[in-house]
């Protein structure tokens, strides 16, 4: 459906060892896909070049005002040797949401699918075969104005380049230490908490580092009006076990609407589990962990898929979920998901896309 030109390196990097235990976003393959657009142009010239770095101006306008997005998904070498995507018009989907939110001008998805299935396809032999690897995709776009002034770009370049990376778990899946943030905000009501940008992220950096000195590896992002109701874990949303019911924040303008979230509750719920996404306040599992109702934790997200939750450290008091295990329902909600993406086991909803 759409013509890409073409560009193939005449001079391929040296791969490093494609196994589990490769680091995430070290390395990256040896093409990238790169488009522009121009006001009263619109979005021309998609095409497939050489990886190699990008020449901006001093004044570029995403350097000074943060007007970017990206996106985060996979492709999955199977054990018969075969390539697949997990929900890709998905992603594109909300890369467009992310988009509308801070004034990017629309991409069409099937492009944008198109271009990471021609994309992978080239380079295809980057894709680790090892349990648990995968080649991750990063979409994204930067306004690329050369003026300094705060208003919506007329130019901006969208770009996807492609990285192999390891096993999140190579020495097996492990529940996770969580310290719960109650000074500082990710997002807020009216804010960009549902657009995937990366000021998000850089406002999280301060409690991130905090939170690591203090022995864990991710925040329990609060809500930024009150610090009373949970939104999610740094890179992932967040689910509890309470009781028989699996309980998760329903989605506001503060909360990534994650892809892997809305899977898991699909495969949650198609297995007879209640789901439930309402308000959720700190206090309540805080009250859960101490009636021995709160038996489960875990995070979802693209780079681990299903993170079991083991700590919480709240206001110096460390809660201990699950007697620091994975609990059943996490473990079977990992398999099942990881098993969907490598295609080890079927998919009956319809997300793997073969390439």
């Amino acid at each position: 459906m759409y013509n890409f030109n073409i560009t193939l390196t005449k001079t391929p990097k040296e791969k490093p060892e494609l196994n589990d235990r490769l680091p995430f976003g070290k390395y990256f393959t040896d093409h990238m896909f790169i488009m522009d657009y121009e006001e009263g142009k619109g979005w021309f010239d998609p095409r497939v070049e050489t990886y190699a770095p990008l020449s901006l101006q001093p004044a570029t306008s995403c350097l000074h005002y943060a007007q970017e997005t990206f996106e985060g998904m996979k492709a999955y070498r199977t054990c018969d040797d075969k390539l697949q995507l997990f929900r890709p018009y998905d992603n594109f989907k909300r890369f467009n949401n992310s988009n509308a939110r801070i004034c990017i001008p629309e991409l069409d998805v099937e492009l944008c699918v198109q271009a990471v299935k021609t994309l992978v396809n080239i380079d295809k032999d980057w894709i680790p075969a090892y349990p648990g690897t995968s080649l991750y995709i990063r979409p994204f776009i930067i306004a690329v104005d050369e003026q300094i002034g705060v208003h919506p770009a007329s130019k901006y370049i969208f770009m996807i380049i492609l990285s192999p990376v390891g096993s999140y778990y190579p020495d097996g899946i492990n529940p996770v230490k969580i310290y719960v943030e109650e000074k500082y905000s990710r997002t807020s009501p009216g804010g960009t908490g549902t657009a995937k940008v990366g000021g998000n992220y850089a406002a999280s950096l301060l409690a991130q580092k905090e939170a690591v000195n203090k022995g864990c590896i991710q925040v329990l992002w609060l809500d930024g009006a009150e610090h009373k109701y949970v939104d999610e874990v740094g890179a992932m949303n967040v689910f509890f076990v309470i009781g028989d019911e699996v309980v998760t924040p329903s989605l506001n303008d503060a909360i990534l609407p994650g892809i892997t979230r809305h899977s898991a509750i699909e495969v949650l719920r198609s297995g007879g589990i209640k789901v439930t996404e309402r308000l959720l306040s700190i206090e309540e599992v805080t009250n859960a962990a101490k009636t021995g109702e709160l038996r489960e934790m875990f995070g979802t997200g693209t780079a681990a898929v299903v993170s079991p939750v083991g700590k919480l450290l709240y206001r110096d008091k460390e809660i201990t979920i699950n007697n620091n295990l994975i609990g059943s329902i996490t473990q079977k909600l990992y398999d099942e998901l990881t098993g969907i993406q490598t295609g080890s086991r079927p998919d009956k909803f319809g997300w793997i896309f073969p390439l």
